[in-house]
């Protein structure tokens, strides 16, 4: 529980009359226009900057070490413990500092489409677009709702209070964190919206497996005939992309839970990247981004207003946030079915991976617990190349607990409900990052639907030697030769090459993890250095 002396401050702060509650969309792009926190663009949309911080700040996350979470957290680099003390100092200051503020926001919502399992939440935000990010990209309340509305944990995000690492027991100016206890989230130092996005994230992969219910992060869409797919993958690999169909029916962006009862998604909104975008690519998206919307670091033209989606001067990190109700063809709510499909994306910086290859159960938990990708530049601070990583689950800087514990929960699902598991590379083609092209996304599309029609079921297979991968030697609209990646190479021993050097890293990578079967272990690659 809060001390009595937070709880004091915090009930205090709310009921000031500077603290604007659960505005309406037209009344806080009002606010952010007559403050100047952002533009309006000729979409209608807001776009906003968020100064040195245009990505994630992973080193300065941190977790409450305390009876409730030292024996459940997977404590470490990524989940870095922090004193109770050390919190409770620097919650007490940030509250002091938001009470000063002329005005401040509150959104109260929910996380989790299920109302068996949501989450009523309450966002507290220092800028008012921060409070429409948060208003767009978490589930909205009805009237009823908001009226009988409890919060179970509070977001605060306070981004003009910088911490003194020496005072404050931080890394940096900058901190996100975790109380489990006392079921806040405190943020501060740091513009970047998606750390608020982020953060919840975090708390519902805390909560919902002690509820015996699977936290993924991973897109989920539905066919016509009712069967669900959901596709995994890291920020950049194109979970948002490929699972905006039109074809099919958006359940989700990019956060999902997977119950005894099906498929739910956590958020009510979506948060694309959106470097590149165009109407001809991706139309969903980019006729999403209308008022309301928050445009994150897009650069707009001077005269016309327009977003320059292929103006990368201020971070390639570009996100647009927008209701998930800004996409015509979605399930209301957001709830569907057990998976018949689950697809993994990777992006490869080697570009040696097979564009698409069908996985083994024992593979799917390989390469589950693998989480292999290439960061790709702008998703964190310093990163400005792709570089080759493993990021366990696919969500690995989001996830309190083990990593066991989601990956044998998902391999219970597959086996449960007889999902069928693929493995797809939306990365380089032809060579590694700097030789090769970017797989071609009208491509990756083909195949993706091949997978979720059923039309690989009867295709004929090889394996990869090196990976020991079952790759279809045919897929409709998609020439026969970009299927094997040893043929997209000029030169077959580079590429070979280059491939034994990933699969060694797979090896290497997958040492950490201690208890895992032996089928599962040999499910990796097939080549391993002497």
């Amino acid at each position: 529980m809060k001390t009595v002396n937070q709880q004091s401050i915090l009930r205090e702060l709310l009921e000031q009359d500077t603290v604007r509650k659960n505005l309406s969309v037209a009344e806080l792009v009002e606010k952010i226009l007559s403050r100047k926190e952002g533009r309006l663009t000729a979409t209608g949309a807001i776009q906003a900057e968020t100064g040195r911080y245009t990505g994630r700040s992973p080193n300065d996350k941190f977790i409450v070490k305390d009876d409730v979470t030292e024996q459940k957290v997977d404590w470490g680099k990524v989940n870095q413990p922090i004193s109770e003390t050390t919190f409770e100092h620097l919650y007490e200051k940030v509250l002091h500092h938001l009470s000063n503020q002329d005005e401040i926001y509150s959104f109260k919502g929910f996380a989790g489409a299920d109302p068996q399992y949501r989450l009523p939440m309450e966002v507290i935000n220092e800028f008012a677009w921060h409070n429409l990010f948060a208003q767009q990209l978490f589930i909205r309340p009805s009237e009823e709702e908001l009226a009988t509305h409890t919060s179970d944990f509070t977001v605060i995000s306070a981004p003009t209070f910088k911490a003194v690492p020496e005072i404050d027991g931080t890394t940096s100016e900058t901190f996100i964190i975790i109380s489990f206890k006392q079921r806040v989230v405190l943020i501060g130092g740091t513009e970047y919206a998606g750390e608020i996005k982020k953060s919840i994230f975090s708390v519902m992969n805390y909560l919902l497996p002690q509820q015996d219910v699977l936290s993924m992060h991973c897109s989920a869409n539905i066919g016509q005939e009712g069967d669900v797919a959901l596709f995994f993958g890291l920020s950049g690999t194109g979970k948002t992309t490929l699972s905006a169909d039109p074809h099919r029916r958006l359940i989700g962006d990019d956060e999902h839970a997977w119950s005894n009862r099906g498929v739910f998604n956590i958020e009510g909104g979506c948060y694309a990247k959106c470097v590149n975008l165009s109407r001809e690519n991706e139309p969903q998206i980019f006729d999403a981004i209308r008022f309301g919307s928050v445009l994150e670091n897009v650069v707009l033209d001077e005269e016309t207003r327009l977003p320059d989606y292929n103006n990368t001067s201020l971070t390639e990190n570009t996100r647009a946030a927008y209701p998930i109700d800004n996409i015509d063809n979605i399930v209301q709510p957001s709830i569907a079915g057990h998976p018949n499909t689950i697809v993994f994306l990777t992006a490869d910086a080697f570009g040696v991976l097979p564009p698409i290859s069908k996985l083994t159960k024992e593979q799917a938990m390989y390469h589950f617990l693998s989480g292999y990708t290439s960061k790709l530049a702008g998703t964190e601070r310093g990163i400005t190349s792709p570089e080759a990583t493993f990021s366990t689950c696919f969500g690995s800087p989001f996830l309190p607990l083990h990593a066991s514990t989601y990956a044998e929960m998902l391999g219970e699902k597959i086996d449960q409900f007889n999902a069928n598991v693929y493995l797809v590379n939306t990365g380089w083609t032809g060579g590694a990052y700097g030789e090769g092209s970017r797989m071609k996304l009208s491509h990756t599309r083909a195949m993706v639907h091949a997978a979720l029609e059923g039309e690989l079921n009867s295709t004929e297979m090889v394996q990869d030697d090196i990976f020991g991968l079952s790759m279809p030697t045919h897929c409709p609209g998609v020439p026969d030769e970009v299927l094997i990646p040893k043929k997209t190479w000029k030169d077959a021993q580079a590429y070979e090459q280059k491939a034994k050097e990933l699969a060694q890293k797979f090896h290497d990578n997958f040492k950490k993890f201690n208890g895992v079967s032996q089928q599962i272990q040999n499910a990796g690659p097939t080549f391993l250095s002497k």
